[in-house]
């Protein structure tokens, strides 16, 4: 049974979590709208051009997690799945998980997004297996603070290989799909690496390497 990995923001969404978790925050009045949209836009740019610092980035995006209560917390996160997420799940990825499961592999979706804002979606997947970045929680609260290696660029393959220290799985025969060249080190891990409308950067990379380079923003590619 082989492990079938997958990115999640513009690889099995049609859109970045991440980004738009801030967009809605914004909308919602959570936040100041103007600050938050400007460096929230920076942060995105610069993950886009390799030059995010991780740590910087979620000083400032779990910071709204420390500052509500559970409640309101629960609510926005069922709000934001159904108006800004659930659009953005295409055919095409149902059908990629479908195809992987239909041959006996294990989904996990492995996305530097934390799992506050990832875990409903990957469940709404139909994936049981989350790694991302965890915000840190303690005594019922958040504290805004990151716990453990952030999931992001090599963190990605530190975080996988202490899950995989645990689990009865392996990595012979397995699969990554991303989008991002953030994501070369696990992509030059694994043993089928899949380019999914990739940015430039992998685009070139893939190309190079003669891996496949597919698209999930079309219906019925497989």
């Amino acid at each position: 049974m082989a492990l079938a990995l997958f990115d999640l923001d513009n690889t099995l969404l049609s859109g970045d979590s991440d980004y738009l978790w801030g967009v809605f925050l914004a909308e919602q009045g959570i936040v100041d709208r103007d600050f938050y949209e400007q460096e929230n836009q920076r942060f995105y740019d610069e993950y886009k051009q390799g030059t995010l610092d991780i740590y910087e980035f979620l000083a400032f995006s779990l910071k709204a997690l420390a500052e509500n209560d559970a409640a309101t917390l629960k609510s926005l996160q069922q709000q934001f799945l159904e108006e800004k997420i659930r659009p953005l799940m295409s055919p095409a990825s149902f059908e990629l998980i479908a195809k992987h499961k239909a041959s006996g592999d294990t989904p996990v979706v492995i996305t530097a997004t934390n799992s506050f804002v990832t875990a409903p979606i990957v469940k709404a997947f139909g994936i049981k297996h989350l790694l991302a970045t965890e915000p840190e929680f303690i005594n019922g609260k958040y504290t805004g603070q990151v716990a453990g290696t952030p999931c992001f660029q090599n963190g990605k393959v530190i975080r996988l290989n202490e899950w995989l220290a645990k689990q009865d799985y392996n990595l012979a025969d397995s699969w990554f799909y991303s989008d991002s060249h953030n994501d070369l080190p696990l992509l030059k891990l694994v043993d089928n690496p899949v380019a999914v409308d990739p940015d430039d950067q992998l685009t070139e990379f893939a190309r190079a390497q003669n891996w496949p380079i597919i698209s999930l923003r079309e219906k019925h590619i497989f």
